[in-house]
């Protein structure tokens, strides 16, 4: 479609039934606006962690996220780059929580056992790709489960 000027107008984007993929820390990954849709500057992911799931610890390399919690409930953990990540306490989410991870944090999520924790994740710049998250040793809510 364009405009009367002769520009494009991007794409719609929807969310898929089934994952469009798996995140580095275990997450479940419906894209919602990206690239393709015209996104230039950011993106928006739907993820989800399936009830009583604890995800791998990582940081990412190049990218902040803003995280809006849908549906469900859980714990999330963020650790500056050099801070002691024992000391670092995790807080509790539900819908209408949003909170930020910042660039080189290190983080780490689970989802409660009543159902699955849900939510939409804005990425800035735009996730650049698998090597963006980075594995990290420690995490602040145990092993993981995914």
């Amino acid at each position: 479609m364009q405009t009367s000027d002769g520009g494009n107008i991007p794409p719609l984007g929807r969310r898929n039934a089934l994952p469009d993929a798996t995140a580095p820390d275990g997450s479940e990954i419906r894209l919602l606006a990206t690239s393709e849709n015209g996104a230039t500057n950011s993106s928006l992911a739907e993820v989800t962690l399936n009830a009583g799931e604890i995800t791998r610890p990582v940081r990412h390399r190049t990218v902040e996220e803003v995280w809006y919690v849908l549906e469900g409930t859980g714990k999330v953990w963020r650790c500056p780059p050099d801070a002691d990540p024992t000391a670092t306490p995790a807080v509790d989410v539900s819908p209408g929580d949003s909170l930020v991870i910042p660039t080189g944090w290190s983080f780490q999520f689970s989802s409660g056992p009543d159902g699955p924790l849900r939510f939409l994740c804005h990425t800035t710049p735009p996730w650049p790709g698998e090597d963006e998250a980075v594995p990290v040793e420690h995490g602040g809510l145990g092993d993981a489960t995914v």
